[in-house]
């Protein structure tokens, strides 16, 4: 499994396509919750946990078991932990739940990317 974090619009995407050669990506907005298997990359990870979240699913277990079931994925999930802290209650869970997946996912991939102005950053593993 590869990770590859870093805030919005940063090259997170194209930074897979170009390095990575992944042709085939699902967007955790709106993709089939149910068929995530042999999932070749999926972007959007943060928006699939509010998803798992407003559905009653609990996003830790989910994350724990996609990444048992697809070692070989590449996740691209958003950082959403900085900034001025929500007043609403869910949106600050929303955000907890978003790094603790996040720990998860890097916990189980060989490589970790941060990715800032398009420039990689290896966090974990070497260099693609």
């Amino acid at each position: 499994m590869i990770m590859i974090t870093g805030g919005a619009y940063q090259g997170k995407r194209q930074f897979a396509i170009d390095k990575l050669h992944i042709r085939k990506m699902i967007n955790g907005a709106d993709c089939d919750i149910s068929t995530l298997s042999a999932v070749e990359c999926i972007y959007g990870y943060h928006f699939l946990v509010k998803r798992l979240i407003d559905k009653g699913i609990d996003p830790i277990g989910f994350t724990q078991r996609f990444c048992a079931e697809n070692p070989d994925s590449a996740v691209i999930i958003d950082e959403v932990g900085s900034g001025i802290i929500p007043m609403e209650k869910e949106e600050r869970q929303w955000r907890e739940n978003v790094g603790r997946c996040g720990c998860i996912i890097a916990e189980n991939s060989a490589k970790v990317v941060r990715m800032v102005c398009g420039i990689p950053m290896f966090i974990k593993g070497d260099a693609v």
